[in-house]
């Protein structure tokens, strides 16, 4: 394809002097014209693709050549609504939540809250969710969905592990359609593991398959005051029963996730998980799935058994797919007035908990 980008130049006596005084020929720099290579983007063999390059090499062009109006760009979020109530109202509650968990923003307490008071991440995780519900709307699997400035505004780690979670969700079919990032920053390429690769630098198509690194995950056993580094991002109550055990997932020093144990009240030999808390930037890659099965097999070492009761949709999910767990109980429960500030709606006043136990690898 070939690319043709026309900068206008408003011509002043200040631009005049610039272009005098350095001999900046002004014609020749308003217009820039070069061939790029394109994907074929009819082809069945690809669900991610990646476009990436330095600044003002022309991604933003070719992608809007490419894509059209299917380049995601930058949309207003209403100020006094909460965050799932932005979505379309033809997309049910749990269609909202599942794209946003799928991006790795699985916090029920910030899908409540407006989208001006989240961080940076959890407002890129917001808008690549609502990106992506486009594909749920208009196209399912064939649709196209290309997203421009992929991971400027946030921190490099961020980055990386949004990255995954959203190549996680795509292949996994949890996300429909196909997805195009388009980026300068080259670090999130082994992160998003793209089946293409249009290097602008280059001007380049490559057909790769490249290995998300290695998770490395350090377990401690810790005293109940790290529980502060989580509390807030718990979903049900921040308090932490005093006999609770507490564990911490690090990942190269830097705390990840936090989990708590307590026995299984008239079951000896038995425990429970208690508290199991992911942070918002670590979210969306089963982090906090693999500690808690981690933790199970130090118990199982010591010859107790541990058990799992949860609401949220993607633990319970998980330990439905995995057979390391098995489900020993399922309930509904309703939900208190009391517990909430918010007066209840008809029809949302209960939630199914489920009970799983762990199997340890050996035995699953």
């Amino acid at each position: 394809m070939n690319i043709t980008l026309t900068a206008p130049i408003h011509d002043s006596f200040r631009v005049q002097q610039v272009a005098g005084i350095f001999d900046v020929p002004l014609a020749e720099k308003t217009v820039q014209s070069f061939d790029v290579e394109t994907p074929d983007l009819t082809a069945s063999n690809w669900n991610i693709g990646l476009i990436v390059g330095p600044s003002g090499s022309g991604k933003s062009s070719i992608a809007r050549a490419l894509f059209g109006s299917d380049l995601y760009e930058s949309i207003d979020w209403p100020e006094n609504a909460a965050v799932v109530d932005a979505f379309d109202s033809s997309l049910s509650i749990r269609e909202i939540t599942a794209l946003l968990t799928s991006v790795g923003f699985s916090s029920p307490p910030g899908w409540v809250k407006p989208y001006s008071v989240l961080s940076n991440g959890e407002k890129f995780r917001c808008d690549l969710a609502r990106a992506l519900s486009l594909a749920r709307l208009e196209g399912g699997e064939n649709r196209i969905i290309a997203f421009d400035e992929f991971t400027s505004v946030v921190d490099r780690t961020v980055a990386k592990v949004a990255s995954a979670a959203l190549s996680k969700g795509i292949r996994s079919r949890s996300i429909p359609g196909r997805f195009v990032a388009v980026t300068c920053h080259y670090d999130v390429a082994e992160w998003l593991e793209p089946d293409w690769i249009l290097d602008m630098a280059t001007r380049k198509i490559t057909w790769r398959c490249l290995r998300r690194p290695t998770i490395q995950l350090e377990i401690h056993r810790v005293h109940h005051s790290v529980w502060s580094l989580f509390a807030r991002h718990h979903y049900l109550s921040s308090l932490l029963a005093p006999s609770s055990v507490c564990y911490l997932a690090s990942w190269n020093g830097v705390p990840v996730a936090f989990c708590a144990i307590m026995p299984l009240i008239s079951r000896k030999g038995r425990r429970r998980i208690s508290r199991i808390v992911t942070l918002p930037d670590f979210q969306g890659l089963g982090i906090g799935m693999r500690f808690a099965e981690a933790v199970g097999d130090i118990y199982h070492e010591n010859g107790m058994r541990l058990n799992i009761t949860g609401s949220h949709p993607a633990v319970i999910a998980h330990c439905q797919r995995s057979p390391r767990w098995r489900t020993v109980n399922v309930k509904s429960c309703p939900t208190r007035a009391k517990e909430s500030a918010i007066p209840r709606y008809r029809g949302a006043g209960s939630r199914i908990v489920v009970s799983f136990e762990y199997i340890p690898e050996t035995q699953s």
